[in-house]
């Protein structure tokens, strides 16, 4: 089977906030790419990054205090830090959609859920107001809304938490993206909810042969949907591979301390989650050595002075952790999780 297409491509992103207290350095050298078809997860703990990494690409972040310093985020041979714009049209909302983490707060109250679908594709596509509203009702249709023509003339305080979700969805496809941003698509909702709303993400993925970045905490999740994993500690790319390096052969110690972390019915009922102990680093003054030194158990005296870069431990599989270096005499202990995702996956 020929590699899928890479539809995106980001090269040592960094973004810098300005503040009363100094200079965050929220992203620190970012790289990444994402394929047609394919799910791209982004996964740590908050702080870490994971949303600042693609609203800078989308243009989101206020500038200033935000400022992109360096890097590249290529779409199909088109820069987007440089230029938001395609044959005239705006790339956000319609190449790229974004599903934002609170629908509650993403939705206008003033306007009915047909009207807000339809004003995507009136800008993006130019539809009169009609054409677009039909859209918008077939939308609402597509994403598992019932009875959506009457669903479309309501506002927002009329709908539950899973059907605001749906209704981002919908907004989110109107101009049928090449790329979906999913930014904690499922926080803060139950989980039966949440297991039909990442069944709903994969069925439109397949149909509509999207790619998904998928930015979420929950390591159930990317069990359940992704295909490459990200993972992203103090605003740097610790470790990325597939879905089955991460979790079956995970080489940095930061993704050792997640999967601990995480429950698993086949870990037993007695068993008890181990934390990661201790707070990530301050990124007004980031560490110069590794910045999971003061919580790593595995942690070397040149991981305080030293600060690793992306090391390969397999095909595709990289880790910036020293225990990883081709003369080191020590490795990441592995955990007796056999089928972790199978278990994280169960609703």
């Amino acid at each position: 089977m020929s590699e899928r297409e890479v539809v995106l491509e980001v090269a040592d992103l960094k973004v810098e906030f300005d503040t009363y207290g100094g200079i965050v350095h929220a992203v620190r050298g970012v790289s990444f790419q994402v394929r047609q078809g394919e799910t791209l997860a982004i996964v740590g703990e908050s702080g870490c990054g994971k949303s600042v990494t693609l609203q800078s690409i989308m243009g989101l972040i206020p500038m200033p205090p935000g400022r992109i310093t360096s890097g590249s985020a290529v779409y199909r041979g088109q820069d987007l830090i440089h230029n938001k714009y395609i044959d005239g049209r705006d790339i956000r909302g319609s190449a790229i959609g974004m599903v934002f983490q609170d629908p509650m707060t993403s939705l206008n109250p003033t306007m009915t859920i047909g009207d807000q679908i339809a004003e995507t594709l009136q800008v993006h596509r130019g539809f009169s107001k009609s054409q677009a509203l039909a859209r918008a009702v077939e939308l609402i249709a597509m994403v598992r809304i019932p009875d959506a023509a009457k669903r479309a003339s309501q506002y927002p305080f009329e709908f539950s938490g899973g059907m605001l979700q749906r209704s981002m969805i919908a907004m989110s496809l109107a101009c049928e993206p090449s790329i979906l941003i999913a930014d904690e698509p499922t926080t803060a909702l139950d989980v039966t909810i949440q297991a039909q709303i990442l069944d709903l993400l994969m069925d439109l993925q397949k149909e509509k042969g999207m790619a998904i970045v998928l930015i979420t905490h929950d390591l159930g999740v990317v069990a359940r949907m992704a295909d490459d994993v990200m993972v992203m500690y103090a605003g740097e790319v610790v470790e990325s591979g597939s879905i089955d390096d991460v979790f079956y052969r995970g080489a940095h110690p930061y993704t050792m301390g997640l999967r601990a972390a995480m429950p698993s019915r086949e870990l037993g009922a007695r068993q008890r989650l181990t934390p990661i102990d201790g707070s990530p680093p301050d990124l007004f003054s980031p560490p110069s050595g590794c910045g999971y030194f003061a919580r790593c158990p595995q942690a070397m005296r040149m991981c305080q002075a030293q600060h690793p870069y992306l090391m390969s431990v397999g095909k595709a599989h990289h880790s910036r952790c020293w225990l990883q270096h081709p003369d080191s005499t020590r490795q990441v202990p592995g955990l007796s999780i056999p089928h972790l995702g199978a278990a994280a996956v169960q609703s």
